[in-house]
């Protein structure tokens, strides 16, 4: 029942093995990578209490030690503090440049980890093991890690692309509905911005991927990295089409800023948040029918997902200053804030031809319906 996406980078090439039950098979599928049969892990509190042991004992069965680094579950751990925690720790681990280091968890400890394996001895290698839906379709594959600053999202960061990716379906079930449904904003996002067939496919398999049904999961991931991969293997480094993968996070972005990164809102709920505004705002430019903005809000709806700024919690900054932090945005070029917009839905393009009185009278109008 496994399945398996290649991500044919030249001389980085990688698999990400798909399906149940991988995580008790972790030794036999990393062995091979290793010339000492020795790992150091990095997960959070709320992964180890949940996945640890599993873990322990799918290493030891193709006799693998490992010591394992524990921090704090949470968005506020990708920070300077805990990069530095993770390098040293690493260090005083005495990982050498042939070792492999392995992230244990979501995108928080993924793009954490990634970031500490780049950045130690100039590079050494990890492997994801992806724990949220999230992180499963989205930050473990690609390359992409870093952390934050309090000026904004993965400001700080390399890419680094890991070695090997096992994505096992069964860990999906230990999460809340809350989290299954914030990884499925980024799952939802392929079809927006690029396959118009997943996104009627998902139309009619969402309610049964959020009911636990296994095959359709494992299709959903597998679909997400087939493309998530593409557009890699096309634009490694984000000079083009990879911007593609951000859609909805020019905004999502800003809202998580503003929210300070914490549990208001998730970074799968801004996603989605930020996909309806981007097909709102495409709308009004005149890109495309008002009937695909409605046709996402009501597919979100109905998977019981955030989709308006009236949906989080708390205050929010005024609509100027939203446009500030939007201004902090990685996809910034001379000054000149990109937007990933849409024809309809599946056909998703980069434009910097945004006028800044649409997107700020398109704030306005939400922001007034809180």
């Amino acid at each position: 029942m496994m399945e398996t996406v290649h991500v044919g980078l030249e001389g980085r090439e990688y698999d990400i093995h798909i399906g149940p039950g991988l995580l008790a098979q972790t030794g036999t599928f990393i062995g091979p990578f290793l010339k000492r049969k020795h790992v150091c892990v990095v997960t959070d509190e709320n992964v180890a209490a949940l996945h640890l042991d599993t873990l322990r004992d799918g290493l030891a069965a193709e006799g693998i030690g490992f010591e394992a680094l524990v921090l704090p579950a949470g968005e506020s751990t990708k920070n300077w503090l805990h990069l530095e925690r993770t390098v040293e720790w690493l260090l005083a681990q005495r990982v050498e440049r042939s070792d492999l280091v392995v992230a244990l968890g979501g995108g928080v400890i993924g793009d954490l980890t990634g970031f500490a394996a780049a950045i130690l001895r100039r590079g050494v290698g990890f492997v994801q093991i992806p724990t949220s839906l999230l992180a499963q379709v989205d930050s473990s594959v690609g390359g992409k890690t870093g952390i934050n600053s309090p000026l904004g999202k993965n400001l700080i960061g390399a890419f680094h692309q890991p070695r090997l990716v096992l994505a096992d379906i069964d860990v999906l079930g230990t999460l809340t509905p809350r989290d299954f449904l914030a990884g499925y904003g980024e799952v939802v996002k392929y079809g927006m911005l690029g396959d118009v067939n997943f996104f009627e496919w998902l139309e009619a398999q969402g309610p049964k991927l959020a009911a636990g049904d296994v095959a359709a999961r494992i299709e959903a991931v597998k679909r997400s990295c087939e493309m998530k991969a593409e557009i890699v293997m096309r634009d490694e480094t984000e000079q083009g089409d990879r911007a593609l993968l951000n859609l909805g996070h020019t905004f999502c972005h800003a809202l998580e800023a503003a929210t300070g990164y914490g549990d208001r809102l998730l970074h799968g709920e801004g996603v989605a948040v930020g996909c309806a505004l981007a097909f709102e705002l495409s709308a009004r430019l005149g890109l495309c029918s008002q009937e695909d903005p409605s046709r996402v809000r009501q597919h979100l709806h109905e998977m019981g997902m955030k989709v308006d700024l009236k949906d989080i919690e708390g205050d929010l900054p005024d609509a100027d200053t939203l446009l500030d932090l939007m201004g902090q945005d990685k996809k910034v070029v001379d000054g000149q804030l990109r937007f990933i917009l849409a024809r309809g839905i599946g056909k998703s393009f980069v434009t910097a031809d945004v006028p800044r009185d649409t997107v700020r009278a398109l704030l306005v109008e939400e922001l007034s319906a809180r």
